[in-house]
Formats: C-alpha cells, structure tokens, sequence
C-alpha cells in the first residue's frame, strides 16, 4: 500500500460532497474516501489522480500486478457511478480491457480511469479481483526492503 496513506474521517453520506471535493466508493466493501479535488498525493501507481491511485493513497486494496503501467487487467473495475467525470478510455486502455474476464460497458482499468473534475464516484471490484481476502496484499518494493534490513538486523543481534 501507500506510504502516503491518508487517514480519512467519517463520511456522512447522506450529505452530498461539498464544492471542489472528490468523494469514491469502492464496492463491494463499502469504503467511501473524500478528498479536495487535485490535493491527492500521487503515489506512482497508474496515473495521477487515477481511481488505482486513489485505491493506493487510501489503503484500498487493487490488484495491479503491472505496476499501473496498463500491461495487464488486475485493476479492472466497473464504473458504477460518475463516469462522466473520468477520462476518456485511451486506445491501449480499450485494447487491453477487451482482454480482460468478465468485460462489460462499464469496465475500465483502474490504472488508467483519471477523475477529471470534483464529484461523486462508484466503482465496483469485480469479484474474480477479491482474491486478497486469501492471499494478502503483495508487497511494494520499498516494504520488501524493510523487511529484509530487519531481518538483517535480527541476524545480527542473534550472532552477538
């Protein structure tokens, strides 16, 4: 996950997001994170103010076994809600979408689909893409290496 993860505060979603705010659900588990329009950190993963940039920045779990770099359709996601406020879907993005399991009219890569203005947004993660319940979250390059230095540093302390 992000190293620039965000504590949210409890969203009242029977009030509408205020002016200049972005405001995405992520179904099926129900985590609604808000956050003034163009302040979100970009956390290298997919392009800036993308829903898996967003994803990461909240600690959301998305599968991107590439990286964010649309080589694959891990973070495909079904737009639900607010489309119209996402970039339009590039030519490589649709190319690899057709590949994608379970493609409907809605589908778009996480990695990819850019907020384009302040709003609401509903996305879906596809069922085949909720394999973390069992598996875990991979690790980023940057928690590998910490976890190496520790267990450098535990080998040390044993050999004293």
């Amino acid at each position: 996950m992000s190293q620039n993860s965000v504590n949210q505060p409890t969203i009242d979603l029977s009030q509408t997001p205020a002016p200049n705010m972005v405001r995405v659900t992520f179904e099926p588990e129900h985590r609604t994170v808000e956050f003034e329009y163009g302040t979100l950190p970009y956390d290298h993963h997919g392009k800036p103010m993308s829903l898996l940039d967003v994803a990461e920045n909240y600690n959301i779990f998305l599968d991107h076994a590439c990286g964010g770099v649309c080589a694959c359709t891990t973070c495909h996601l079904y737009i639900k809600a607010g489309a119209d406020g996402l970039s339009q879907a590039e030519d490589d993005e649709m190319d690899r979408t057709d590949l994608a399991p379970g493609v409907q009219l809605n589908s778009r890569l996480g990695c990819q689909a850019v907020i384009t203005r302040p709003g609401t947004y509903v996305v879906e993660i596809p069922k085949w893409n909720r394999n973390y319940v069992q598996e875990g979250k991979p690790l980023t390059a940057s928690e590998i290496a910490a976890k190496e230095a520790l267990a450098v540093a535990d080998r040390t302390l044993e050999s004293k």
